[in-house]
Order: structure tokens, then sequence, then C-alpha cells
């Protein structure tokens, strides 16, 4: 049986930190620790490991980006997947956390269900929330925020199929979709992207995402209408 996800908690709110942590212990995640800053963060995370960090963007002294740089900066064997959490679903913060490593974002007002699927998903490396908004989000910040760090990558290691593969995924699509879309398993489609992944040496499928836009495998605003 796989154990329930362990998750930190970090947000300058008790408000927040208390309500979040009431819903994830509710549905059965562990939550290790909760941090009131980025400093109390860092410490959490070493001390107890998750597989999980619910981090603020925006917090006094040390803030979100700041800590999710040093937590992904390689200095963990196992670092966990970080998920930013804001007020404002266009905050231009994420998209520098994103290319610093975090596997996505979610707004503070998110329902209980999706706060639970989200990190449930975000452990196992599927699509996160609110794709249509993460895609406006880059969008919007990818070619216009040039202080960000970028994720460049050279994309002539991937084969058609897998430029086809990141093409799509790119759009938002979970593994499902996906698997429709191209008429394969799920597992194929899992297989696809861990070599799309290790080819362009990238943490997961937000990094992804990231990478397709600042290459120009997809163009900012196009097939915009066909968002969901």
């Amino acid at each position: 049986m796989t154990p329930p996800p362990r998750v930190v908690i970090a947000d300058d709110q008790a408000l927040v930190r208390t309500g979040f942590g009431m819903i994830l212990t509710a549905d059965g995640v562990d939550v290790v620790a909760e941090a009131a800053d980025g400093d109390e963060a860092i410490d959490a995370v070493h001390r107890t490991r998750p597989d999980l960090v619910l981090m603020d963007i925006r917090m006094p002294g040390t803030d979100g980006l700041e800590a999710t740089r040093r937590i992904l900066s390689g200095d963990l064997p196992e670092p966990p997947r970080v998920i930013m959490l804001t007020t404002f679903d266009l905050d231009r913060y994420v998209y520098a956390a994103l290319t610093a490593g975090a596997s996505g974002f979610l707004l503070k007002d998110v329902t209980p269900e999706h706060l639970v699927a989200a990190v449930r998903l975000a452990r196992n490396g599927d699509a996160l929330l609110a794709p249509a908004i993460t895609r406006r989000l880059i969008e919007r910040f990818v070619s216009h925020d040039p202080a960000s760090p970028t994720l460049h990558r050279n994309l002539a290691a991937l084969t058609p199929r897998e430029l086809e593969v990141l093409r799509t995924l790119a759009t938002g699509l979970s593994n499902a979709e996906l698997a429709t879309r191209f008429q394969l398993s799920e597992a194929t489609v899992k297989t696809h992207i861990a070599r799309i992944l290790a080819k362009l040496h990238l943490r997961d499928r937000a990094q992804a995402v990231v990478v397709a836009y600042e290459t120009g495998l997809i163009v900012p605003g196009a097939g915009r209408g066909q968002e969901a």
C-alpha cells in the first residue's frame, strides 16, 4: 500500500496553514510541518523530507520564490515537489517559480476537493490544477520577463513523436487526455513524457510546458480559443 503524501505547508497566514492542514489531514494526507516564512520552510524540508511543499509566494523575509530555489538547488538527494500558493491567477512570480523548479501553482481560494487532488497529482508527477490558467500565465510572462531565469533547451534530441507529445502536453492536457488524443495507453504516454524529461534534463511536466514556450514550440496566444 502506498503511504500517504507527506506535506509541508508554508504560508505567513496562520488561518491558511490551519485550514489547508485540516483539509489535507481529513483526507489522509500527512502534514509533517508548517512554516510561516521561507527560512522556516527550508528548515522544515531538511528536517522532515516531505514529498511536497505548498509554498506561499509572498512571505516576509525570505519569500516563497527564494525558498523554492534553495530547496530545489540540488543539495537534497530527493527534493520535494513544490506547489506555489497565490492569491492571483496571474502573479508574475509564479512563472519565475516554475522556471526555478516548482511543479505548478494553486489559488488560495481552491476548493477542498481540488486541493487534495492537486497534492496527489503533484506527488505522482501528473498534470496540475487549472492548466488553462497555467498556460495563460506562461504565455503572459515567457517573453516579457527577462529578469526571470530561463529553461532554454535544445529540442533536437527529441523524436518527432516526442515533439508532438511535448507540444500537446503544453496545452495543459492530463495523461488520460493525451492518451485519448494520440490513441495510446496511459502507460505509453507516461513513457514518452519520462523520455522527454530525461532528454531535456527537466524535473517534471510543469518545466516541460515552460520549455515548450521558451523554445517556440508553442507560440503564445495560439489556440487560445480552444482552452477549456
